[in-house]
């Protein structure tokens, strides 16, 4: 376990050498250093991993520190990393599927320009979210945190040349900066009140502070909350996921779907001993995770772009996962963090695939009939959808079925019926996406893609989608897993009914979609305003942009001209007009001293007598 830090700074060092040698460095050479990084660094962390589950340290978490960091006053702040079980899995999830979309991404990116600069920033992204995983402390995590979204604004905006690109990169920084201040004052809480940001450290002394419901664990908790909804794109600040999908399509399989917006589960799952002793926060994680999904799952209906279907099913995916925090299950939501980095990427991929296939199309209504041209790639893609659906045996069901069943079981039956509800979503528009894009007439010419790096990410991603559902992780000692009675005798009806939903889902998807789709466009025809609410994100890009955006570009305008600066740069000119007006009195001439001495004892005398 000695080499964990080679986990973090392997990639890092790769994204210094291809920035410093972008210039020189050829195409193949570039995609088998960034891609050979990638893959020993899987390598390494596997290694470590056995290390750890073969000898598991006392305590149950190995600690490393690499440097001392800085202190202020009596704290002392070290660079530290930990592994620990919770840590160990979002390390396999990070390198294992990063390595798969690395691999992809040396086919997908061929002949692009700034082939080298793209697989720097993926490096740089891979090595951020390792210190994000592994931070001993807060700030180490802090550190990562703030890396990933740097480098999510790099890979967004990869193509800059095109305005929207960078204006999508733009977005997805400010909103998330938006959680990420709200996160820093609750580190700027935690470290008044405890002393300390080491986390095990917090999370013993926590309970001995302050009691459940005290006012300051609350606002702690609130506050990493907010950092966690804007990292994981939920409500109220999930409006950047939908379009970071600019960015190239192996970024948002690594980004936008398998690591990055799981950064505030990971957090929150971290941190479970603040949220349990505010009982408020934690429901409102369940809150805004149920909320968001069904946010999501009805928008998904009425999108076109391929990349934005995927994208809003990200979004409730994410709101499952949360869901689960909020009841408690902290073990259940990081398995469905796990199974959906496996499905997602595979869909991801699977959709770069198609469009790189018909001439870089996302339209799902200009494709069709892919299924009998692009066999493998519809294989792949339905493992996807199927996982995505939770449909056995594939790995989706066992995760998300199973926050359903904790959902119910701990008696949020409300919030157990509305992800019920967004389950049901979830089938329709994931399976209206594939039968848009794999049945029917076609529509356009196809290139199948083809070769190693394009084969085999997807062929592995989809057994992960399959068999992930049987791993078992070593939780219990992190997490603490709720157990509930009668689950197998008095629930059976409970456990199957997501399963007979989501068949009713696809069944309905079925009839909409598959044939002449007329029933389905007279639908959306008349209700278009629903449609069109649905298509526009049910509006928010427009309420921000009355309540912030317009407002900020008034005052803008205003100040348009720097009226600001003109007052500021005012103040030197009046200092240099009255040095200018006392010069001329250094004139030379006795006369005129010797008045401004007689002037100036006159006023003095003046200034006494009054």
């Amino acid at each position: 376990m000695n080499l964990l830090p080679v986990v973090c700074l392997l990639p890092l060092f790769s994204f210094t050498l291809l920035s410093l040698l972008r210039r020189r460095l050829p195409e193949g050479a570039a995609a088998v250093w960034g891609v050979g990084v990638a893959g020993i660094t899987a390598l390494v962390a596997a290694y470590v991993g056995y290390q750890f589950l073969s000898s598991p340290p006392v305590g149950g978490a190995h600690v490393q520190q690499m440097w001392h960091w800085f202190s202020v006053g009596a704290m002392s702040f070290d660079f530290r990393l930990r592994l620990d079980a919770l840590s160990l899995v979002m390390m396999g999830v990070v390198t294992g599927v990063g390595f798969f979309i690395h691999m992809f991404a040396s086919w997908y990116m061929r002949g692009e320009r700034g082939y080298v600069r793209f697989f720097a920033y993926m490096n740089l992204f891979i090595s951020a979210m390792l210190f994000l995983v592994l931070g001993d402390n807060l700030l180490v995590l802090y550190f990562g945190w703030e890396g990933v979204g740097i480098a999510s604004y790099l890979l967004i905006g990869f193509w800059f040349r095109d305005a929207a690109n960078g204006a999508a990169a733009r977005k997805a920084f400010v909103i998330t900066r938006v959680g990420d201040t709200l996160m820093l004052i609750g580190l700027f809480v935690l470290i008044q009140a405890f002393g300390t940001l080491n986390i095990a450290d917090i999370m013993a002394a926590a309970p001995q502070k302050w009691a459940v419901g005290d006012p300051m664990a609350t606002a702690a908790a609130l506050l990493l909350l907010g950092g966690a909804v804007g990292k994981s794109a939920q409500l109220p600040l999930q409006t950047w996921l939908p379009d970071a999908m600019a960015g190239p399509t192996p970024v948002s399989a690594l980004i936008h779907a398998a690591t990055m917006v799981t950064a505030g589960v990971y957090l929150i799952a971290r941190t479970h001993v603040l949220f349990e002793l505010s009982p408020f926060a934690l429901d409102l994680v369940g809150i805004i995770g149920t909320a968001t999904l069904l946010l999501a799952g009805f928008c998904a209906l009425a999108q076109s772009d391929i990349k934005r279907v995927l994208a809003y099913s990200t979004m409730s995916q994410i709101g499952y996962m949360f869901l689960a925090l909020g009841i408690g299950a902290y073990p259940v939501a990081i398995f469905h963090l796990m199974t959906h980095a496996f499905f997602k990427a595979l869909l991801f991929l699977a959709a770069g695939s198609i469009i790189l296939a018909t001439h870089h199309e996302q339209d799902m209504f200009k494709m069709g009939g892919l299924a009998r041209r692009l066999p493998f790639v519809f294989g792949v893609y339905l493992i996807g959808s199927l996982a995505l659906t939770a449909i056995p045996p594939t790995a989706g069901f066992f995760s998300k079925d199973e926050i359903l069943l904790e959902a119910y079981l701990s008696g949020h039956t409300g919030l157990w019926a509305l992800a019920l509800f967004g389950a049901f979503l979830t089938a329709v528009y994931t399976f209206r996406m594939v039968f848009l894009v794999f049945f029917g007439e076609a529509k356009s010419e196809v290139h199948p893609g083809h070769g190693i790096a394009h084969h085999l990410p997807l062929a592995v991603l989809a057994v992960m989608a399959v068999i992930g559902g049987f791993i078992h992780l070593p939780l219990g000692e992190i997490l603490p897993a709720k157990g509930h009675e009668g689950a197998e005798d008095g629930n059976a009806i409970i456990e199957y009914l997501p399963l007979i939903v989501s068949l009713i889902g696809i069944g309905i998807s079925a009839f909409l979609y598959l044939g002449d789709r007329k029933l389905a466009g007279a639908i959306a025809r008349g209700a278009a305003p629903l449609h069109a609410l649905f298509k526009n994100a049910m509006g928010f890009d427009w309420i921000y942009r009355q309540l912030f955006v317009k407002p900020y570009l008034g005052i803008v305008h205003v100040n348009r001209h720097d009226n600001i600066d003109v007052a500021i740069g005012g103040i030197p000119v009046l200092l240099r007009g009255l040095h200018a007006l006392l010069a001329r009195t250094e004139n030379g001439y006795l006369r005129w001293y010797a008045a401004s001495l007689g002037l100036g004892a006159a006023l003095i005398a003046a200034a006494v007598i009054a």
